[in-house]
């Protein structure tokens, strides 16, 4: 698994990594059942501290993400295909939200949009 952390991002740390491992969650990278890199091996590929990476895995085992284990570690929690697909739906609907609000900002209109959303759609970006 390849986790980039950026001290640039305006997001703390523990997000970064916990979006990563959601995101490869989500596109089927890691599967359910998949073991997870240990809260101290991972702090230490990342040269950050193993708080960092505890509270990243709290908050994917809180969203159902992740399931611990105690002396064991944790591991991809099971999910069945509809709630895999509710949560990427959720996520789209999360981005477009932000386009539309950004456009509104911008004075873009609907169909302006619609335009745009469509040839990304098409060439596949």
């Amino acid at each position: 698994m390849n986790i980039v952390i950026s001290n640039a991002s305006p997001d703390p740390l523990y997000e970064q990594i916990a979006k990563q491992i959601k995101n490869n969650i989500l596109k089927g990278e890691l599967s359910p059942g998949d073991l997870l890199p240990s809260i101290r091996a991972l702090a230490k590929e990342l040269q950050i501290s193993v708080i960092t990476t505890k509270r990243a895995y709290e908050e994917l085992e809180r969203e159902g993400f992740v399931e611990s284990v105690t002396g064991k570690g944790s591991y991809v929690a099971g999910q069945s295909n509809a709630i895999l697909k509710e949560k990427r739906l959720k996520i789209v609907e999360e981005k477009l939200a932000q386009a539309v609000a950004d456009s509104r900002a911008l004075g873009i209109g609907l169909e302006e949009l619609r335009e745009m959303l469509t040839l990304l759609f098409e060439e596949g970006a």
